[in-house]
C-alpha cells in the first residue's frame, strides 16, 4: 500500500511542480494559492502534534538516557546517508559526496552499523542533501507553498523531492525479512527524536504565535531556501525568535 501511494502521488506532484513558475511574484514570501486547503491540513497536523507527537516526544526525551538517545541518532543518521550520497552525485557535489561516502563506510563498519559516529570523531561531518535540492540545482522553481499531511510545510518542488527520495532510497533495497520493520521503526523514532530535539522551537511556532500557519510557513521557507542555497539562515536575515 505504501508503494502504491508513493507511485500515484508522484505524477500529480510532478505536474504541480512543472506548472510552477520560477518567476513568481518576488514581493511575496511565496505563492500560496491553496491557502484554505493548506490551513485545513495545518490544523490536522497541529492536532496530531498536540495529541500524539508532542507528548510522545516529551516522554521519549525524559525517559531515554542521553547516551542511548545519541546512539539512536547516530543509527538514524547513518541510514539517511545513502540517499544523501545519491543526491550529492546528482548535484555534482564531489566534496559532499566524498564526506558522506566516507562517513557511511566508516560508521557502518567501524561504528557497528552506524551506532557509533566514528567518522564524526575524526572530523568528517554529514552533508545533508535531498532531491528537492537536486531539482533546484537543475533550475526547477520552488513553486507554490503546500502543507503535506503529517510531513508539514513544503513547496511543490520539495513535495516532489520527498516522493522521489522515498521511492529511490537505497536503504529500501536492504535484504532480510526484518529490514522493512527496522526501517519503518527507524523512521518513526526519527520523527519523535527530531520533535524532542526541536521542542522549544516548534512549540514557539505552533503554540506561542498568533498565527501558527503563517509562522510555520515563514520559518520553513526561510530555512529551506538557506539550505537549498547552501547558506546559513542567519546570514539571510532569519532570526530564531521562536527559540527564545
Amino acid at each position: 500500500m505504501k508503494f502504491i501511494l508513493r507511485a500515484t502521488a508522484a505524477p500529480a506532484l510532478l505536474i504541480l511542480a512543472a506548472c510552477a513558475s520560477p518567476d513568481a511574484n518576488e514581493t511575496a514570501l511565496i505563492a500560496d494559492p491553496a491557502e484554505p486547503v493548506n490551513r485545513g491540513i495545518h490544523a490536522f497536523n497541529k492536532g496530531a502534534d498536540t495529541i500524539i507527537i508532542r507528548p510522545v516526544s516529551q516522554a521519549y526525551g525524559t525517559i531515554m538516557p542521553e547516551p542511548v538517545e545519541r546512539t539512536v541518532e547516530n543509527f538514524i543518521g547513518n541510514l539517511a546517508l545513502p540517499s544523501d550520497i545519491v543526491n550529492n552525485a546528482l548535484q555534482g557535489d564531489t566534496d559532499a559526496l566524498g564526506d558522506n561516502l566516507g562517513r557511511f563506510l566508516m560508521n557502518t563498519t567501524l561504528g557497528m552499523g552506524g551506532l557509533l559516529d566514528v567518522a564524526g570523531d575524526t572530523g568528517i561531518e554529514r552533508q545533508p542533501a535531498d532531491f528537492g535540492q537536486t531539482l533546484a540545482t537543475y533550475g526547477v522553481g520552488e513553486g507554490p507553498y503546500v502543507e503535506l499531511p503529517l510531513y508539514g510545510p513544503s513547496t511543490a518542488r520539495d513535495a516532489v523531492g520527498i516522493v522521489v527520495d522515498l521511492i529511490t532510497d537505497p536503504t529500501g533495497l536492504a535484504d532480510g525479512d526484518a529490514a522493512p520493520d527496522i526501517l519503518t521503526g527507524a523512521s518513526v523514532v526519527a520523527v519523535i527524536d527530531t520533535r524532542d530535539e526541536l521542542g522549544p522551537v516548534l512549540d514557539g511556532i505552533l503554540y506561542d504565535s498568533e498565527d501558527s500557519y503563517s509562522a510555520a510557513q515563514t520559518a520553513y521557507i526561510q530555512l529551506r531556501r538557506a539550505f537549498v542555497n547552501g547558506t546559513d539562515a542567519t546570514d539571510e536575515g532569519f532570526v530564531d525568535i521562536y527559540a527564545e
